[in-house]
C-alpha cells in the first residue's frame, strides 16, 4: 500500500526542476547524482542542503532511489516515467540524426525490402547503442505484388508471395485434389491480375464474395484460388522480426549487477523471436494512438525485461498498424533522442509503403 507521502506529494516548479536535473545528469554520466553536484548546476543558486531536502522528498515519493551506500540518488522507474511524460510532446529529431538516417537507409544501395528491414535494425542499434528491432508486416497485412504456386510432392504446394514493398514470403500448404503445374500457373496469374495491391486477407474475402454470386459458382479459377489462398496463410497475423545488437548488453554497466539467470533469460528472449515478437506487438498496439510507446522497467510484464526500457513506434498504412520499429536497452537511456529517432524511422517506413519513397528493386 502506498505511504502517505506518496499519496500527498504534489510537484512544484522547484521539485520538478530538481527531478529532471537528476535524471538528465544520471543519463549523461551513469553516476548517482548528489546535492552538491546539483547545487553547482542550479540556476537559482540553491544550497546543497535545500536540494538535499527536496531530493529526500522525491525519494519518499518514489521518484528517486538511493543505491547502496552512495551519497547520490538515481531515478526510479516512476521517475523515468515522469521525465518521459514531460518531454514526449516537446522533443524533435536533430539535423545530425536525420542526416544519418537518410544516408544509411535511403542513399545506400538497398535493393530489397528484406535488406531494408535488416539495415534499419542495424541503424537503430548503432544509433542507440542498444538492441534495434524491426517488425515487418505479416502476410495477412502486406499488399500483393505477385504470387506463384509451385507443385511439390504428396499434395503439397509452395506458395511464394511477393509484396508491394519487395518482401518475399513462402509457405507450404497441403490441399485436397490434384493440380497440374499449368493449372497452378493459370491460377497465380488470375490472382495477381485481379487482386494486385490487396492484402491476402482482403483477397480471400473478395474471392469468397465473388463465389457467392450465382454466376461465379462454377468458375474453376475462383475455386482454385480460394483453395490456394487458404486459411493457413490468411490467418497468419504475425510478421517477421529483425533484431540487431543483442551483444551490446554485455558492454552495459547497467547490467553488471544483474544476476546471471536474468541475463540468460534476456538473451534467450532475443533468440526466441516468437516471444519477442509478441512483446513488441503488444507495445505497438499500445502506441497506435500516441505514435510512440515506452515501457520502463517494472512496466514490462516479462521478468527478464524488468531492468529494461522498450521504445517502439508503429508504422501505419490505410489506417492499420502493419509493423513497427523500436529499441530495447537499460532504463538509463537517451530517452529524448531515442524517442525522436524511433518515431522518425517509423514515419519513413510509412513513406516507403505509400510509395513516396522507392526502394531500388521496386
Amino acid at each position: 500500500m502506498p505511504n502517505k507521502k506518496t499519496q500527498e506529494f504534489v510537484f512544484d516548479q522547484r521539485s520538478r526542476d530538481i527531478l529532471l536535473s537528476v535524471i538528465r545528469l544520471y543519463i549523461d554520466t551513469g553516476e548517482p547524482v548528489g546535492s552538491r553536484t546539483l547545487s553547482k548546476h542550479s540556476k537559482e543558486k540553491l544550497s546543497a542542503a535545500t536540494i538535499r531536502n527536496i531530493m529526500a522528498d522525491l525519494e519518499d515519493a518514489g521518484y528517486l532511489t538511493h543505491p547502496h551506500t552512495s551519497a547520490g540518488r538515481v531515478p526510479s522507474d516512476k521517475g523515468y516515467r515522469f521525465y518521459v511524460d514531460s518531454i514526449l510532446r516537446q522533443v524533435k529529431i536533430s539535423k545530425s540524426d536525420e542526416s544519418v538516417i537518410k544516408i544509411s537507409l535511403l542513399d545506400s544501395e538497398i535493393n530489397s525490402a528484406t535488406r531494408f528491414m535488416e539495415r534499419t535494425s542495424h541503424v537503430l542499434s548503432q544509433m542507440s547503442n542498444n538492441v534495434g528491432i524491426v517488425v515487418s508486416p505479416s502476410i495477412t497485412q502486406d499488399f500483393l505484388q505477385h504470387i506463384e504456386f509451385i507443385k511439390l510432392t504428396d499434395g503439397r504446394i509452395l506458395v511464394i508471395i511477393v509484396s508491394r514493398t519487395g518482401l518475399v514470403r513462402d509457405r507450404v500448404i497441403r490441399i485436397e485434389g490434384d493440380f497440374s503445374q499449368h493449372e497452378l500457373d493459370k491460377t497465380a496469374r488470375y490472382v495477381t491480375d485481379n487482386f494486385k495491391g490487396l492484402s491476402m486477407f482482403a483477397i480471400r474475402a473478395e474471392i469468397l464474395r465473388r463465389m457467392s454470386e450465382e454466376k461465379a459458382l462454377y468458375d474453376r479459377l475462383l475455386q482454385n484460388a480460394i483453395l490456394l489462398c487458404n486459411q493457413k496463410i490468411t490467418d497468419e497475423v504475425q510478421g517477421e522480426v529483425y533484431v540487431d545488437g543483442t551483444s551490446t548488453i554485455l558492454s552495459k554497466p547497467d547490467f553488471t549487477d544483474t544476476d546471471t539467470e536474468r541475463l540468460r533469460a534476456l538473451f534467450k528472449m532475443y533468440e526466441e523471436k516468437g516471444k519477442l515478437l509478441k512483446i513488441i506487438n503488444e507495445c505497438l498496439a499500445e502506441s497506435a494512438n500516441t505514435g510512440v510507446g515506452i515501457r520502463i522497467g517494472s512496466e514490462n510484464n516479462t521478468p527478464s525485461l524488468r531492468n529494461c526500457t522498450i521504445i517502439t513506434s508503429p508504422y501505419i498504412y490505410n489506417g492499420n498498424v502493419i509493423g513497427g520499429v523500436g529499441v530495447v536497452g537499460p532504463t538509463r537511456m537517451e530517452y529524448a533522442r531515442m524517442i525522436t529517432v524511433v518515431n522518425y524511422i517509423a514515419r519513413l517506413f510509412e513513406k516507403v509503403f505509400s510509395e513516396d519513397i522507392q526502394l531500388a528493386s521496386r
